[in-house]
């Protein structure tokens, strides 16, 4: 097995012991167990479970921020907002056990959590609020919207409706819960 395959299995093993135990509870003998390899496997590849934290965000936010940009890509602003939302919902869908760990572990005090709410803003959110400044731009949105809070206001909204919808109604499609989001953010909550 590859190096990529490897971290790639350790990983996908780490995220699911962290978003079950919490990153305190989850030790680099169970992540490894699960991965099915050797616990210097996890060391020679990450260095500690700090690396192993640290290098999943990473990783992590960047496949999320790949599949916002990947959504936005040659749309209309506003067309590209629906998008970007469409695709936030489809990969927590996808990744509900990463998604739940960016909420329970990312927000915490200190400069480790610090980097990660960094890491998730400059990266993730900031693809939302570039699609909300090119909608400012070209005249979609009004000319004052404080686009940075709005990006972080609708990529949160997103994370915790997919949640929701991923956890409490599983029953529900994607695109009825797509639907409903988009019509929070289109002001269409008072009628047609």
């Amino acid at each position: 097995m590859g190096r990529n395959a490897t971290r790639e299995k350790v990983f996908a093993a780490a995220i699911e012991l962290i978003a079950e135990s919490g990153l305190a509870a989850t030790t680099v003998d169970q992540i490894a167990e699960r991965a099915g390899v050797a616990k210097g496997t996890v060391f020679y590849n990450f260095g500690s479970k700090a690396g192993l934290f640290s290098a999943l965000l990473e990783y992590g936010v960047d496949r999320l921020a790949a599949a916002l940009r990947d959504a936005a890509s040659g749309r209309a602003p506003l067309d590209a907002l629906e998008a970007v939302v469409g695709a936030e919902l489809a990969f927590i869908g996808e990744h509900e056990s990463f998604a739940r760990l960016l909420i329970a572990e990312t927000w915490r005090s200190g400069g480790d959590w610090q980097r990660a709410a960094r890491l998730i803003r400059e990266r993730a959110i900031g693809v939302v609020a570039d699609v909300l400044r090119d909608a400012v731009a070209a005249g979609d949105l009004r000319a004052d919207l404080d686009t940075g809070t709005a990006a972080s206001a609708v990529f949160g909204m997103v994370l915790t409706v997919a949640l929701d919808w991923r956890t409490l109604q599983p029953g529900r499609s994607l695109g009825d819960v797509h639907a409903t989001l988009m019509d929070l953010l289109r002001g269409r909550l008072t009628g047609p």
